[in-house]
């Protein structure tokens, strides 16, 4: 879609289709607004002569910009919570899906993988390096991701990704990735002095490659533990 990033997820054109209606509803309502002050100001300004009326109000005109912007906010709520839903909340089976925990810090992402097993937590974890994460594509995955330290949010935007992780929370999200490539992973909250380098590397690639990347790891070793500490689980 012309001037946004490409369209890497499942529900991406879902995303961009809210956006752009917003961006044109709030755009109609400041260039109606302006346009109205700069009649006013045009209309009613200073005249040698001239003086000033005082005005009490209308309350027939407030009630209805007050009702009209209730209604719009309204419908865009209830216009919108069919896409919330499927994004937010009705995430797949993790029996059919990669399950990965992400621990945030400043100024890193530590991502954990499970083994053998498919299971996060267990003697079988694989730890890859830090800031460096690997996805299938074509494939549910869902992440568990918390922060050790202060609040960060896990930012993938051609993914249409954004979730904050939040201190003594576990919060699940999920995507599915439809196209391959390398994409960055970035902090989208101000988290500390060294915010602007909190980014890593996201590659989605076919599902062998990524099956041999993740046969790798399993002979790597790692010093964070994404389960050392466990908190306590949230839906958002």
């Amino acid at each position: 879609m012309g001037g946004l990033v490409i369209q890497a997820s499942t529900f991406a054109a879902s995303v961009d289709s809210l956006f752009l209606l917003v961006l044109t509803i709030t755009g109609i309502a400041f260039v109606v607004v302006e346009g109205i002050l700069v009649y006013f100001l045009i209309r009613y300004r200073h005249r040698r002569g001239q003086k000033a009326a005082y005005v009490h109000g209308n309350r027939r005109l407030e009630a209805a910009w007050t009702i009209g912007t209730g209604v719009m906010f309204l419908s865009l709520a209830i216009y919108q919570y069919g896409a919330w839903t499927r994004i937010k909340l009705e995430l797949p089976d993790e029996s059919q899906a990669l399950v990965v925990g992400v621990s945030a810090n400043q100024f890193e992402w530590e991502p954990t993988y499970p083994g053998p097993d498919g299971k996060l937590c267990t003697p079988d974890d694989q730890r890859s390096a830090v800031n460096e994460l690997h996805f299938p594509v074509d494939q549910p995955v869902v992440i568990r991701v918390k922060s050790e330290d202060v609040l960060h949010s896990f930012f993938i935007p051609e993914l249409r990704v954004k979730q904050d992780a939040v201190p003594g929370m576990l919060i699940r999200f999920w995507f599915q990735a439809t196209q391959s490539g390398n994409y960055e992973i970035a902090c989208a909250e101000l988290c500390g002095l060294g915010h602007y380098r909190m980014r890593g590397k996201v590659t989605v690639e076919p599902q062998a490659d990524f099956a041999a990347w993740s046969a790798e790891q399993a002979a790597s070793e790692s010093e964070h533990d994404y389960c050392q500490v466990e908190p306590v689980e949230t839906a958002e």
